[in-house]
């Protein structure tokens, strides 16, 4: 039995992912649908001991969760109902996933990956169409002495043109911004277009690794993310079906914006994964599962099952899509 570890997701299911944050990467896979893996041979549920760095996310999504609850009913997404954790059968490995509903919340899901050396996390909140909040994303990666940090509260709308949405949401929530961008610096320059899906209080950074910096890290992820309930307690429901409308298209350009993304900058978070840890060539069965909001009139969800043959020869990933069916249901 092959003992392979393979994870794929792509930005239609994150709110966002690091795609342009690095052009070092090897070619993204051709296909967007693909998103994790789930159980099959080279997986079980057991639990095995798991050796997990001192660097851990995982009380950020805890404190995401627990911070939520005290402020609406969360109810678990089929998703959440299918996913939950998956230990590589070496135990040197371990996915989490989590994913939830709420009256105002369209999708809060997360996605972590934990092994001795690497680190990473995938957090993103959409409220329901009905309503203009941000969407909130955090998107992190750690491994050995690097960082890499994404925090923000992406605007559905224009802040560059529309000051009336920017004063809205971001005018009391400047000096958050400042306050964190002084002790995490801004990590480079990213391009005019990216910066168009991004609030003016994004967190960009880079960082070495230490306990002071990962402290400031959490501390900036919940205030972050306190403020983002906040905005979205006191949101106001559209009732004006052109407004509904025009913010599900919002949110569709947006993923649609990461997906693109992550296919034409070269880092595809899937891609960078598979490079650490796929070691053995041969063939695999596996079922995957994508949230994709393609249709801005509908929300939908699709479960891919699909089978690769793929090989690893001289440190080469080539992959042969031999198989796929396809399941489609409504998630409005």
């Amino acid at each position: 039995m092959l003992q392979r570890k393979l994870f794929f997701f792509s930005s239609m299911e994150s709110s966002s992912s690091l795609s342009f944050l690095s052009q070092q990467m090897p070619p993204p896979v051709t296909s967007r649908t693909i998103i994790f893996s789930s159980i099959s041979s080279c997986w079980k549920q057991k639990r095995p001991s798991i050796q997990i760095s001192a660097v851990s996310y995982r009380k950020f999504i805890h404190f995401a969760l627990d911070e939520t609850k005290r402020h609406t009913h969360l109810a678990p997404s089929p998703l959440q109902e299918r996913f939950n954790s998956i230990i590589s059968m070496d135990g040197e490995v371990e996915l989490q996933m989590t994913s939830f509903e709420a009256p105002k919340i369209r999708l809060l899901r997360s996605l972590s990956i934990e092994t001795e050396t690497m680190q990473v996390l995938d957090f993103g909140v959409f409220p329901k169409p009905e309503y203009d909040v941000p969407i909130f994303c955090a998107n992190f990666f750690t491994s050995g002495n690097t960082n890499i940090i994404l925090l923000d509260l992406n605007p559905l709308h224009d802040v560059i043109n529309q000051r009336e949405y920017k004063e809205k949401y971001y005018k009391s929530l400047m000096p958050l911004g400042v306050k964190y961008a002084e002790l995490l610096p801004w990590g480079g320059k990213l391009t005019s277009e990216s910066l168009k899906f991004f609030s003016p209080i994004v967190l960009w950074t880079k960082f070495a690794s230490s306990e002071y910096k990962h402290d400031v890290l959490f501390s900036a992820f919940m205030d972050y993310y306190k403020a983002w309930l906040h905005l979205m307690e006191g949101a106001v429901e559209e009732t004006d079906p052109s407004g509904i409308k025009c913010n599900r298209e919002a949110q569709h350009r947006y993923l649609t914006w990461r997906a693109e993304k992550d296919l034409k900058k070269g880092f595809c978070l899937a891609i960078m994964l598979v490079s650490l840890v796929l070691k053995h060539t041969g063939s695999w069965s596996q079922s995957f599962a994508k949230v994709d909001w393609r249709d801005p009139n509908k929300g939908s969800a699709e479960e891919l099952s699909l089978s690769w043959n793929c090989s690893t020869r001289k440190q080469k990933f080539s992959g042969l899509l031999s198989r796929v069916s396809l399941r489609r249901w409504d998630n409005k």
